[in-house]
C-alpha cells in the first residue's frame, strides 16, 4: 500500500475516453496484457452461471465488517448519482459483487453482463475493468468503454476505488458504474472520496483501549474526510493510520510498523495525556518528526461492551424503560468511562450489524453536535430510548442532562405541569415550592419526547413556541426563562396521517423532524442471532456461558416478536433462571403461554416431538391448524393505556395478586406492573 491519497496522473485521453477519466494509460495496457495472459479474450460471453446462494452468504459472513459500514455510505453515494442511469456497487477484495444499489432501468442492463450480487469481477474473470484493476493495482481510477477488455463490456464506464482496512490491508472494492454515454468526470472523486469515508468509520470502530489521534495542518479540517487518523497502543506503540494520515506523516505504511508515538511526534505518551487532560476539547498543535505542525484531537475508546442488555438490572426493563411505564429520567451521563449507562453513551454500541440500523448510525454520526432535532420510528420495544440516550452521548452535550418523558403514560391533566413547570400555588395541589419541568431540568442537555404522537393538542402550540423562541413560562409564573435543549422525539405512530386527520400541528412536526429515522422492528433485523447471543451474555454474570439450541434459535427466527427486544429480553431472562448459567435454552425453558403463540403464530406448526417436551402443552397434530384465530373486539374509541390496564388487572386477579406470576404471563417486567399500581382498581394489589 502506498503513501497517501492515491491520485490520478492528469495524462492524456486514451481511445475515447473523456478527459479526465482514464488512469494512467500504461496501467491500462498492462492490465490488457494480464487479461491475455489469463487466457480471455476479447470476443468472450458474459458468465451468467449463478453462484450457490450458499457461497455469497458465506462471502457476505466472510467480510460482515466490511458490509455494516459500507452500506450507509452506498446509500448516500447513491443518493448523489440517483437518475443517472448508474449503479454503486461493493465487493469483496477478490471481486466477488457483495451488495449494489442502482436505478431500476440501468439494473437490468447491467445483468446482461453479469454485474450482480455474487459475481466474480476480478481481472482474471473479467478482464480489464475498474472493480478488478483497481484491486490489482490498489489505486483508484475509471475504465471508460473501449478500454475495457471484454467487448461485451464496452457499454460501461465504471469508477472504482480500493478499500483499505484499518491493518493496510485491501479488503474490497467501492465502485459505481453507468452508460458510458453518461459519464461524469467528478464520479471517480466521488467514489473515492466515499471509500475514505468507509476506512475512517472503520478506524472508529475496531480498536478497543486505542489512544486515536485526529489531525491535519489545518484545524478546521479536523473531523473531515482528509484528516488524519492514527492509532497507537496506551503504551505508545503504533498500530495504525489511515491513508490521510500516512500521506502527512510522508511514511508508507510499512515504514510506520517501525515507529512509535514518540518517535513520530516527538513527545512521550503521557506527555500527550497531559496535554489534554483539560475539559476543554479544544484542538492542540504539535510537531510531526518531518517539521510539520499539525492540529490535532484525542479520542480514548473503551474496550466495546454488549450494547442493550447491559442495561437491564433485576429491577429495570433492558432498552426502553422509558416507553413502558411513562418514566420520566433525567441522567446527567458526567463522562463516557464510568458506570454501565455511560458505556452505553455511544452509538457505536448500538450498532450489531445489521443494515438497516448501520444506516440509521451513520446518518446519526453525520448530524452529531449540530443540534439538529431527531424524530426516531419504530415500532414499541425496538429500542428508540437507548437510540435517544446514545445520541445525547455522542453529543457535545454529553456532560449535559438527559431528560426523557413519555408523553403517553402522563395524565393529560399533569403533562403540562410535568414540562413547563409550575410556580408555588398555580393550582390545588401544587407542591408547596412549585416544581422546575423537564424542559428546564433538561436545560445545557437534550431533552427526549418519547411517543410524542400522543402530545394533546393544546401543548402541542406551547411546545413549538418553546421550541422557536427557546424561552418556557412556567404555568403560574409571570416571567419567561431562556433554556437551550436539543430535542429528540420519538413515536410508533404515523404522524403524517395524525396530520391528515388534524391529531398533530403540521408546524411542530416540521420543527421536529429535522433528521428523521426509522429503527427496524426485531423481525426485520439481520443481526438477529448476534443480538440474542449478546443478550444471554449479559445476562451471565463471572464470565459464565448459557448457550441456546439450535431448535430455539430456529424458532426465534420465525416468530413475529410483537413486544420486540423488551419481549425478546424478558424471555431469555426467564430461560436463562430457568437453565442457570452453565447450561442451554431448550424449548423446555419457554414459558407455556409463549408455546402455545407459537402453535398459532408461525408459518409452520412444531413439529410433535418437540411439543410433546413443553410441560402441559399437547403435541400438535399433523395437519397445521387453519382455523381462524379471532381478533380481540376493543370498543372504538378504548385507549391502549385502558386495555392495558384491563389486562394486567385480569392477569393479577387470576394469579390472585402475584405479581411475579402475572408479569410472566404477561410478558412484562414487575416493575411494569409496580408503575402502574395506582391506576389499577382497588384491590388488585
Amino acid at each position: 500500500m502506498s503513501a497517501g491519497i492515491h491520485t490520478r496522473p492528469d495524462g492524456g485521453s486514451v481511445g475515447t475516453a473523456p478527459a479526465g477519466a482514464s488512469p494512467n494509460p500504461d496501467l491500462i495496457d498492462q492490465s490488457h496484457q494480464r487479461s491475455a495472459s489469463y487466457g480471455l479474450t476479447t470476443q468472450a460471453e458474459p458468465d451468467f452461471s449463478s453462484p450457490s446462494r450458499g457461497l455469497l452468504n458465506d462471502a457476505l459472513d466472510e467480510n460482515r465488517f466490511l458490509f455494516q459500514h459500507a452500506a450507509p455510505v452506498m446509500e448516500t453515494l447513491y443518493d448523489q448519482i440517483v437518475n443517472t442511469h448508474s449503479m454503486v456497487l461493493l465487493t469483496s477484495a477478490r471481486g466477488m459483487v457483495l451488495h449494489s444499489l442502482g436505478d431500476t432501468d440501468f439494473l437490468e442492463k447491467a445483468s446482461r453482463v453479469a454485474l450482480t450480487p455474487g459475481m466474480d469481477w476480478s481481472e482474471q474473470n473479467k478482464g480489464t475493468n475498474a472493480i478488478g484493476t483497481a484491486l490489482t493495482e490498489e489505486e483508484a481510477l475509471t475504465v471508460h468503454g473501449s478500454q475495457h477488455y471484454l467487448n461485451a463490456n464496452k457499454f460501461l464506464t465504471c469508477s472504482a476505488a480500493p478499500i483499505f482496512d484499518p491493518y493496510g490491508q485491501v479488503i474490497g472494492a467501492l465502485d459505481v458504474t453507468g452508460d458510458h454515454r453518461s459519464f461524469h468526470q467528478h464520479t471517480l472523486a466521488l467514489v473515492r472520496m466515499s471509500a475514505q469515508m468507509i476506512e475512517n468509520h472503520m478506524f472508529a470502530d475496531i480498536f478497543p483501549k486505542a489512544i486515536r489521534i485526529h489531525f491535519h495542518t489545518r484545524s478546521e479540517f479536523l473531523g473531515t474526510l482528509v484528516e488524519g487518523i492514527a492509532v497507537f497502543s496506551p503504551e505508545g506503540r503504533f498500530i495504525s493510520a489511515n491513508r490521510s494520515g500516512q500521506f502527512q506523516i510522508g511514511l508508507p505504511f510499512a515504514a510506520l510498523k517501525a515507529h512509535t508515538f514518540s518517535s513520530l511526534f516527538g513527545i512521550p505518551i503521557s506527555a500527550l495525556f497531559d496535554l489534554f487532560s483539560g475539559t476543554l476539547p479544544n484542538p492542540k498543535q504539535l510537531l510531526l518528526h518531518n517539521g510539520v505542525s499539525v492540529w490535532c484531537r484525542v479520542k480514548v475508546k473503551a474496550a466495546a461492551h454488549p450494547w442493550s442488555a447491559v442495561r437491564s438490572t433485576p429491577d429495570q426493563e433492558p432498552s426502553a424503560a422509558g416507553e413502558t411505564a411513562g418514566q420520566s429520567t433525567s441522567s446527567p451521563l458526567p463522562t463516557r468511562s464510568t458506570g454501565k449507562r455511560a458505556q452505553l453513551s455511544s452509538l457505536q454500541y448500538l450498532d450489531t450489524g445489521d443494515p438497516q440500523v448501520s444506516s440509521v448510525i451513520h446518518k446519526l454520526r453525520m448530524v452529531s453536535g449540530k443540534d439538529i432535532p431527531v424524530m426516531i420510528l419504530g415500532e414499541t420495544g425496538t429500542g428508540k430510548d437507548l437510540l435517544a440516550q446514545a445520541i445525547h452521548g455522542d453529543s457535545n452535550r454529553c456532560g449535559q442532562p438527559f431528560v426523557s418523558v413519555n408523553c403517553a403514560s402522563i395524565p393529560e391533566t399533569l403533562i403540562e405541569s410535568e414540562l413547563f413547570g409550575y410556580e408555588e400555588g398555580a393550582f390545588t395541589g401544587a407542591r408547596k415550592k412549585g416544581a422546575i419541568g423537564k424542559i428546564l431540568q433538561a436545560n445545557g442537555g437534550t431533552l427526549f419526547l418519547d411517543e410524542i404522537g400522543d402530545m394533546p393538542k393544546h401543548l402541542q402550540a406551547r411546545l413549538l413556541r418553546v421550541l422557536q423562541e427557546r424561552r418556557v413560562s412556567p404555568l403560574g409564573a409571570g416571567k419567561e426563562v431562556e433554556v437551550d435543549v436539543a430535542v429528540v422525539c420519538a413515536t410508533h405512530k404515523n404522524i403524517k396521517d395524525m396530520i391528515a386527520r388534524g391529531d398533530f400541528r403540521e408546524d411542530l412536526y416540521y420543527r421536529l423532524n429535522g433528521l428523521v429515522v426509522r429503527l427496524p422492528a426485531l423481525r426485520e433485523r439481520s443481526d438477529f442471532e448476534l443480538v440474542v447471543r449478546k443478550i444471554l451474555k449479559a445476562l451471565c454474570e463471572n464470565g459464565e456461558q448459557v448457550g441456546i439450541s439450535a431448535e430455539v434459535m430456529n424458532i426465534f427466527k420465525r416468530y413475529h416478536w410483537p413486544g420486540n427486544f423488551r419481549q425478546l429480553h424478558n424471555l431469555l431472562r426467564t430461560a436463562v433462571v430457568m437453565v442457570g448459567c452453565q447450561g442451554v435454552i431448550e424449548l423446555s425453558h419457554m414459558p407455556d403461554d409463549f408455546m402455545e403463540e407459537l402453535e398459532h403464530g408461525l408459518p409452520h406448526p412444531i413439529p410433535p416431538r418437540l411439543m410433546g417436551s413443553i410441560g402441559s402443552a399437547q403435541p400438535l397434530p399433523d395437519e397445521p391448524n387453519t382455523a381462524p384465530i379471532p381478533e380481540p373486539v376493543v370498543p372504538e374509541g378504548t385507549r391502549l393505556e385502558d386495555v392495558a390496564l384491563s389486562a394486567m388487572a385480569q392477569m393479577l386477579r387470576l394469579h390472585k395478586g402475584n405479581v411475579s406470576a402475572a408479569a410472566k404471563a404477561l410478558g412484562v417486567s414487575r416493575n411494569t406492573i409496580y408503575r402502574k399500581k395506582d391506576l389499577l382498581p382497588p384491590g388488585t394489589l
